[in-house]
């Protein structure tokens, strides 16, 4: 079902001191979907997601999941209710290897679920590859597998992905693209940050354009792709 509003963003305000970095945004996300946010760096991104994860606070307005207020919650407990974070830059415990890095994603479960486990090795077979390996000795790539699949381990309904491509090859991207998009099949909603338009529209079902702090566009993949703003702005097409 995907009429179903799972989460939603209404008139967010968030400040870095005397510095507004989001200026009353809305959106929503309903049940099943991915939902990308596009735009350019400096746009409000991942402060979107911070303030989401409740890692930086709202200076006004609401931020609901199912019937909870987030806004009014500490981090840890967003977890607790099924939301998880793979964050830009990846954020991976170098010195521990990959599965202890795993282990640590499901620290809100009352005891390690091995089936969430194999779920995240057959997702990324690399990463079960490399169990026994220190995370800090995998590629960028292999990194980002590594912080989506720890996200995972709290058994999310919504997971919130910030620039999973960012630094890696392309054909790793394509990859962990490919493995977005089995996530979402098996019923995990997708919110997903992303500097490469392209491919998170390809991906995503709706979208919405961050432009300094406000959402400039929004609407389906397809009419986004078609959009000449959007293809100025952000595929490199010019009149």
């Amino acid at each position: 079902m995907k009429n179903e509003v799972l989460f939603e963003i209404k008139d967010l305000e968030v400040s870095y001191g005397s510095i507004a970095a989001l200026k009353g945004i809305s959106l929503d996300v309903h049940k099943g979907e991915i939902v990308a946010i596009l735009g350019a760096n400096g746009a409000g991104k991942t402060t979107t997601m911070r303030t989401i994860s409740q890692l930086l606070k709202a200076k006004s307005g609401s931020i609901r999941f199912k019937e909870h207020e987030l806004t009014q919650l500490p981090a840890h407990k967003i977890v607790g209710l099924g939301i998880s974070h793979s964050p830009e830059g990846r954020r991976v415990f170098g010195v521990l290897t990959v599965e202890e890095n795993l282990m640590l994603g499901a620290f809100s479960q009352k005891s390690m679920d091995r089936e969430i486990l194999d779920w995240v090795f057959q997702l990324f077979p690399r990463l079960k590859e490399r169990r026994k390996q220190l995370a800090g000795t995998l590629s960028g790539g292999e990194q980002q597998m590594l912080a989506i699949g720890r996200a995972l381990m709290s058994k999310p309904e919504m997971l919130l992905l910030d620039e999973p491509s960012l630094g890696i090859a392309p054909i790793l991207v394509k990859a962990i693209f490919k493995q977005i998009s089995e996530i979402a099949k098996s019923g995990v909603t997708v919110l997903l940050v992303e500097q490469n338009a392209k491919a998170a529209l390809k991906l995503a079902d709706r979208g919405y354009v961050l432009d300094v702090g406000k959402i400039a566009l929004s609407g389906t993949s397809a009419e986004l792709l078609a959009s000449e703003k959007v293809q100025e702005a952000y595929l490199g097409k010019k009149h």
